[in-house]
């Protein structure tokens, strides 16, 4: 999932991240909402789309100079979020905010990826720069240095 989604962001193409995004298939096991492969269609997968694009610019002129250093996942700190939670039919587990750390030009900085979900023991991005947003590309607390996994919470 890191690989897929750091090849994404180095080159500005989400589509090259599709193997660590939430599967539609699974969203409509998930969610109990209407025509939810419209919803993971129209705004998830977008959304994601274009946070990836935000990702990209953050890291400058040189993105094929940004290294990948590792990832931060508070993985004990991983939540149940059951059926009946957040419009879900199913229940998964979450973790928010886990951090992408690079190097570029010699610093160290890092970016959030604002929630994981994982699906049969699979981890995969669901939100990427944020859950509640504009209808812009986010990138999720980007910071110098690692940064600070968490808080916890969310759908």
């Amino acid at each position: 999932m890191v690989t897929d989604l750091w090849l994404a962001v180095r080159a500005g193409r989400p589509s090259l991240a599709k193997p660590a995004f939430f599967p539609v298939d699974a969203y409509k096991q998930v969610k109990a909402i209407y025509d939810a492969a419209a919803d993971w269609r129209t705004r998830l997968w977008l959304d994601f789309a274009v946070d990836v694009k935000a990702a990209h610019r953050l890291l400058g002129g040189s993105p094929r100079a940004a290294k990948l250093i590792r990832v931060i996942v508070p993985s004990a700190e991983a939540v149940w979020v059951g059926p009946g939670a957040c419009y879900n039919k199913a229940g998964y587990w979450h973790i928010a905010n886990p951090r992408v750390v690079y190097r570029v030009h010699g610093q160290v900085r890092s970016f959030g990826i604002a929630s994981l979900i994982s699906w049969r023991g699979v981890w995969y991005v669901v939100h990427f720069g944020g859950i509640t947003r504009p209808a812009v590309g986010m990138v999720d607390a980007p910071a110098s240095g690692p940064g600070y996994a968490g808080p916890q919470g969310g759908c």
